[in-house]
């Protein structure tokens, strides 16, 4: 099976409509300047092959954090641009994980994908700290997720 340059942001976006009963609706923020988009999901509804060609490991136990970032042109136009993302998953005791995020460019996309553990019927604080641009403050954004084994 070839996958093309869209393949996995349309996957992204099928599991983020397809499993919204579950949590997984994309939550974004923006400033004018900056579109940031964001969400969690089982690692377990990407597919095998997607998760090899992106170095991601698939497990019922395991969760991926997407973030993907616009910048908003003049004339309103949005184009993907890079930025410093970092972060952690937390439990409601405090322990936390921290996330490294790796980039994935698709050419037309640009994603960053963390992933962390969690237990049947855990609930998160994912933290996340964005930076498009390094001579700005970065953006902090902050959601409660429940997650289950798959």
């Amino acid at each position: 099976m070839r996958f093309y340059p869209a393949t996995l942001s349309r996957l992204l976006a099928i599991a983020a409509l397809v499993f919204s009963p579950m949590a997984l609706a994309e939550q974004s923020m923006a400033d004018g300047r900056y579109e940031i988009h964001y969400n969690a999901f089982n690692s377990s509804f990407i597919t095998p092959e997607v998760a090899q060609q992106n170095g991601l490991v698939r497990s019922k136990y395991r969760a991926l954090v997407n973030v993907s970032v616009l910048e908003i042109g003049a004339d309103g136009n949005k184009q993907p641009t890079t930025a410093i993302v970092s972060g952690q998953a937390a439990n409601l005791l405090g322990q936390a994980q921290q996330l490294e995020f790796k980039k994935i460019d698709e050419g037309n996309a640009l994603y960053y994908i963390g992933s962390f553990r969690f237990t049947e019927d855990e609930q998160l604080k994912i933290t996340l700290r964005v930076q498009p641009d390094p001579n700005r403050p970065a953006y902090n954004i902050e959601f409660d997720q429940r997650f289950y084994v798959d």
